[in-house]
């Protein structure tokens, strides 16, 4: 059962080491806050939660994804080459698909309320 729980350690020190040194990881955490508060006020349906959580975990995941690799690129290849930079891009761009994607439904999703509350009738 230890073991098993100090899985869940690491988990939560991973998700530290970002909150902590990663400024896009506090930055989507900001967002994601913002678009909670958005959610709650705006009064989004069961169904519409679900794809703002599903996009929220997904940016935030990605974004650990991408540091991982980062840190793992440049412990592999502490001097510039031209591979390591075509694989931090490729993961930076994996993070901004996923906002994309988030941005794109959260656009579905809440310009139409904000619609309503500037032109209602």
């Amino acid at each position: 059962m230890k073991s098993f729980l100090k899985k869940f350690w690491y988990a939560a020190n991973g998700i530290r080491f970002c909150f902590r040194d990663q400024i896009n990881f506090r930055i989507h955490i900001l967002v994601a806050l913002m678009v909670v508060a958005a959610g709650v006020s705006l009064e989004v349906s069961r169904y519409e939660w679900l794809i703002l959580i599903l996009w929220i975990i997904l940016v935030l995941s990605a974004e650990m994804i991408n540091t991982a690799i980062e840190l793992l690129t440049d412990k592999i290849s502490p001097e510039w080459n031209e591979v390591a930079g075509k694989i931090k891009d490729i993961a930076a761009g994996a993070v901004f698909l996923a906002v994309i994607g988030a941005v794109s439904s959260g656009l579905i999703i809440f310009l139409p309320r904000l619609w309503h509350c500037f032109y209602p009738g």
